[in-house]
């Protein structure tokens, strides 16, 4: 039985590419997947994050240098052409780090109404990443996928770095990751300059397209505020900060509705205001205005109508996130959200419920945050 087993290891360095991207590669992906989000990459402002990220940064950047020094005989010792089939599932290993990482961060930032596309396109690109191996070789295939992981990176990593967002940021993200790619590109071209004079072009225009769809994306809202995270948020029927708790009354809800934040039923007393509670994570350094923007929605109209929009400050550095809450008295019956917005209008989560007037108060809970 031994033997068998034996037989049907790889005996060769390409066998050995094969046997991991059918064997290790799919286990590696989802096991990655989890230990990031749960374990590794749980906040965009530590160490280990960055350094976690860089360390794939790093590891794609000498695959794509070593992959064309390799295929212009400018590497061509035999031991190098031996481990050659290896290079691509190494830029592959990297790069599917990047996006499992990638999608692991913008996911707890996404309010999905708005942020699916993005969301999706990274996990497109990590569940695809497990057919690219062959691609790797490709120069302009190189770049495009490079400049994505960078201007990804980027995105989140200056705000992080100067303590600020919004569209200014944004902005220097794409430039700065514009700069790193071309500096990247001018540094191969000095080492494979026949193929970089020939792919030039298309590699300009491949990130052009790129950039150009990072920005629309981000300007439509569909690229996630990111550092900034909803961590916790509710209706209440009371909310009161005694020392460092948030004291919430809450109704009573099946154990399986904490972690549901849509279609909740308040039911609401004579006179009583409805509190919206949240818990926004912001790294440390990072302090900014974030607004409740309460919004009923108009059955003729068919349409969400805001009513008011309460803004607060609040300050990065908390785990848990920053917490704070809104009242709105006098709320009607019927179908409401509220969107939390930074002070730029971009949603970084969104609390809906439905208010049911009833003539007493419901029984309640206290609950601690």
């Amino acid at each position: 039985m031994v033997r068998k087993y034996l037989q049907k290891l790889p005996k060769n360095v390409e066998e050995l590419a094969h046997w991991y991207m059918r064997n290790i590669s799919p286990l590696a992906l989802i096991a990655a997947l989890v230990f990031d989000y749960f374990v590794l990459l749980r906040r965009v402002d530590l160490w280990t994050t960055n350094a976690v990220l860089f360390f794939y940064l790093a590891v794609a950047a000498s695959s794509i240098v070593a992959m064309n020094l390799i295929e212009t005989g400018r590497l061509s010792r035999p031991w190098i052409l031996k481990v050659l089939p290896l290079i691509p599932v190494v830029a592959q290993f990297a790069f599917g780090g990047l996006f499992t990482a990638y999608l692991s961060l913008y996911s707890r930032s996404a309010a999905l109404q708005i942020s699916w596309i993005f969301i999706f396109i990274l996990a497109a690109l990590l569940i695809g990443n497990e057919r690219f191996v062959r691609l790797y070789t490709r120069f302009v295939f190189q770049f495009s996928m490079f400049f994505v992981v960078l201007f990804s990176f980027f995105i989140f990593f200056l705000p992080v770095v100067f303590g600020k967002i919004g569209p200014y940021v944004f902005v220097a993200s794409g430039f700065v990751s514009l700069l790193v790619i071309v500096t990247f590109f001018y540094g191969l071209s000095r080492l494979v300059p026949e193929r970089a004079r020939s792919e030039r072009t298309r590699v300009a225009r491949s990130v052009a397209v790129i950039f150009l769809i990072f920005n629309a994306l981000y300007f439509t809202g569909a690229i996630p505020p990111l550092p900034l995270a909803l961590k916790d948020a509710g209706v209440y029927h009371g909310a009161v900060r005694i020392d460092d708790e948030y004291r919430l009354l809450a109704e009573p809800t099946p154990w399986y509705e904490a972690y549901l934040r849509y279609n909740t039923t308040f039911h609401r007393s004579p006179d009583e205001p409805v509190y919206v509670y949240t818990a926004i994570f912001a790294p440390t350094g990072l302090s900014t205005t974030i607004s409740h923007e309460w919004q009923y929605y108009d059955g003729r109209s068919g349409k969400w109508a805001t009513e008011e929009t309460i803004p607060y400050f609040i300050v990065g550095g908390r785990d848990g996130g920053y917490r704070g809450y809104s009242i709105k008295f006098q709320a009607s019956e019927g179908k409401w959200q509220v969107n939390v917005v930074t002070e730029f209008g971009q949603l970084i989560g969104r609390v809906t419920f439905e208010v049911v007037n009833v003539l007493e108060p419901v029984p309640i809970e206290l609950v601690v945050r």
